[in-house]
Parts: structure tokens; sequence; C-alpha cells
């Protein structure tokens, strides 16, 4: 193994190690979630040099300038109040679903006029328009953190993959018989899947462009899909009120999380990939071991359905929120709630951390996005505006940007 390059990676904190091995560059992660001001940096590179085989004395210079830069973004206060920087508007047919990459300065727009958009976040300036899907165009995200590319997903049963420079079209994926609702590329932007009403989820290599794998057993809609951190484990969430647990070595179900009353809206890992969140319209969520299968917790705090949950970057905090109009943000060391997000005056559908994890962002049917103190769960801003119900709220990577997006068929960008 021969060491190419440190990256460095802030949210949550930790250095990426690029490497080559037998001719094959290769990644690894350091995660250094535990980082602070009272670090003793020099002890810490003693203990890394010792355990990871790819460093060495004579990166121990490097590596401090890393950490030190690492500790500094620890010591930046997070903002409390964000400006209206742009409205986005130019779709002739309403939004489906909007997405920001990591640098924050694209976005991405889905719409029922079949086409997406991608944007200039500087400018406001639309950049390109996607055309070629035959329906609503209902699914969409970037490959983050590279961000050279897109995925869409549409109501014609096939999946795009998109060149976000110039637009251009790399592979059409087609298999599906149903319409395709959710997508979510690794972390190592080397697999691709999609989750349909046809009861499937497909794994798609992005090289090649060919389908690798369909994964089966669900009785009815797949609503939602996550891969670990790693790109180990797979994740699908289904209206049959179960969630498949699958391993991409040989694409084989480990486990199926039974338990549920009502169907699957939202699936998650932590960080570590220890641990797996559901949330349901039964009014539950459900902590269950990644490990095992089992299910650990159940969080009985809401009065109606659960229309969507979160992890904090480093999975020390998560958040659920609901058609009940609240917001509960729980420490997952105890999984004791330690906030109640209380104000909005429609259900949630949407909640974020902030990629420092010390804020939540919801969006809500009452047309307002709300900004919160996760540890508070004080309202820092209403972020007011839309006419429509808010479908979509995101951070950018630096956390000092906010995206909403709206059935008002606008997308609006706060600074």
């Amino acid at each position: 193994m021969r060491m190419k390059r440190f990256l460095l990676r802030y949210y949550p904190p930790g250095i990426l190690l690029e490497y080559e091995q037998r001719g094959v560059l290769k990644t690894k992660t350091i995660d250094l979630i535990d980082i602070d001001s009272e670090t003793d940096l020099e002890e810490l590179i003693d203990s890394l040099i010792t355990s990871e085989a790819l460093l060495t004395e004579r990166q121990r210079p490097q590596l401090l300038g890393l950490l030190k830069k690492l500790v500094e973004k620890t010591l930046i206060e997070e903002k409390t109040e964000y400006r209206l920087l742009k409205v986005l508007k130019s779709h002739i047919l309403p939004l489906t679903n909007v997405s920001i990459d990591k640098s924050g300065s694209r976005i991405v727009t889905g719409s029922y006029d079949r086409t997406c958009k991608i944007w200039d976040t500087d400018s406001g300036k639309e950049l390109h328009t996607l055309e070629g899907h035959k329906n609503v165009v209902y699914a969409l995200t970037f490959n983050n953190p590279f961000g050279d590319k897109l995925v869409t997903g549409s109501f014609d049963k096939t999946c795009k993959l998109w060149d976000v420079d110039t637009g251009r079209c790399f592979h059409t994926f087609k298999g599906h018989t149903a319409e395709i609702v959710c997508l979510a590329f690794n972390q190592q932007s080397t697999l691709l899947i999609s989750g349909s009403m046809d009861r499937t989820a497909k794994l798609w290599d992005i090289e090649s462009g060919e389908c690798v794998a369909t994964l089966t057993g669900h009785n009815s809609e797949i609503v939602c899909v996550a891969f670990d951190q790693t790109g180990d484990s797979i994740l699908t969430g289904s209206f049959d009120h179960t969630v498949g647990l699958w391993s991409t070595q040989g694409y084989r179900r480990q486990h199926t999380l039974i338990g549920h009353r009502g169907e699957i809206s939202s699936c998650k890992f932590n960080h570590e990939g220890s641990l797996i969140l559901t949330g349901s319209m039964d009014k539950t969520c459900k902590v269950w071991s990644a490990l095992t299968g089992e299910c650990l917790h159940t969080l009985r705090n809401h009065e109606d359905e659960i229309l969507d949950i979160a992890f904090s970057l480093t999975g020390n905090l998560a958040c659920s929120v609901s058609a009940d109009g609240q917001g509960y943000v729980f420490d997952t060391a105890t999984w004791n709630m330690i906030s109640r997000l209380e104000g909005h005056e429609g259900e949630i559908s949407k909640v974020v951390f902030s990629p420092q994890g010390t804020r939540v962002l919801t969006g809500s049917s009452d047309k307002t996005a709300r900004l919160w103190d996760a540890f508070e769960g004080t309202c820092l801003q209403v972020l007011e505006g839309h006419t429509d119900e808010i479908f979509a709220c995101e951070f950018n990577y630096e956390g000092d940007m906010i995206i909403t997006g709206s059935k008002d068929n606008s997308v609006r960008l706060w600074f």
C-alpha cells in the first residue's frame, strides 16, 4: 500500500486517507468525532501512527496541520439567523423535490413537468434543464460528497444519471415495472439504489450502468432506501410495515425488521452504522441493532403519524417529526428525550440537523420552516415567505446556507 494524499472531513470530523493498493486507488476514513480544543493533538497523532499502517512519523507535521484545522472548525459558532438570498421559480408545473450539492454551489429541482433544473446558487441562474423523462420526476439526489453527478427517478419507471457540469445523461437505468420513488448513492459513488412501487429495489453500477442486483421480498411499495457510511449495508423501508437490512456482499437480506404496525415512512443508519432508526405511520419510532436486527427501543412520544426522522452527523442525537406538528430530539446514548420542538401550526414533513449538530431545521404544511436549538428546543428563527406547504429543507455542507422547497412552486435560498 502506498499513501497518496490526505483529505479533511469537517462534518463529522475525520481524515480520509487516499492510497494505492495493487494499482487500485482506495480510501480509508479515520473518524475523529470527539476532537475539540481540549484534545492533545500530539498524543492523538501518536495513537494514529501506532494504529494505522499507512501513517508514519514523516507525516506528523502534515497530520498536525490537518488536526488543527479540524479543531478550528469546532470553535466556529453556528448561525442563529438566516436572510432570504434568492427565490428560484421557473418550472411550469409543481415541484416534487429539491436538493443541494455538498459545496452549496448548485441546487437541483424536479417537477411534474418531467424535467429537472440545475441552478447556480450564487447568481440564481438556471445552468441546465435536464430533459428525457416521460413522466413526473419524483426523486433526485447528488452523489455527495463528490457532487459531480446527479440521479433522477421518475414515474416513467426509469432512473437517469447526469453530468452536473454539462447536463449530459450518462445512463438511463431501466428495469423497474412501476414508479420510482426513492434513490440513494453509496458514499463511494460507485453504486446507486432505487426503490419502486413495484415492491423491489435495484442496485446499479454507476460506471457501467448495469443492474447488479434486484432486492425482492417486500409485499408492498418500497418508499425509502439508505446506505450506511461504508457502503456495505443497505436499508429498504416498505408500506408492508417492515424494513429490510441487506449486505452488499452477495446482496443478501441479513435481517427483516418486524414490529411496526403501520407503513414505514423513513429509515436511517447512524454514522457508525451500528444503529437503525425507523419511523412509521403507527405513530412510533423504533431503534434497532444493525448487527442483530433486534429492536432496542420503541419511542412513543407522538400522537400522529411519523413523517420524517434524522440522525445528527456524529450520531449523538436523533430527531423525529410528525403529522401532530411536534418534533422530539433524543440523546442516542440513552434514547431519552432532551428537547421538544413546539411551534408549528401544521404537520411537519421534513427534518434535518445542521452539519455541526446543534441546530435542527424543520419544514411544515404551515408554510414555514423553523430553525431550532437542538438541546434547548427553542425556536431560533421562523423562515417565512412561502405561500404553500414546505416539503423539503436542507443545509449546505458548511451549515451557512439553507434551501426550502414548497408546493408554491418555488425554492428559497437563505444565507
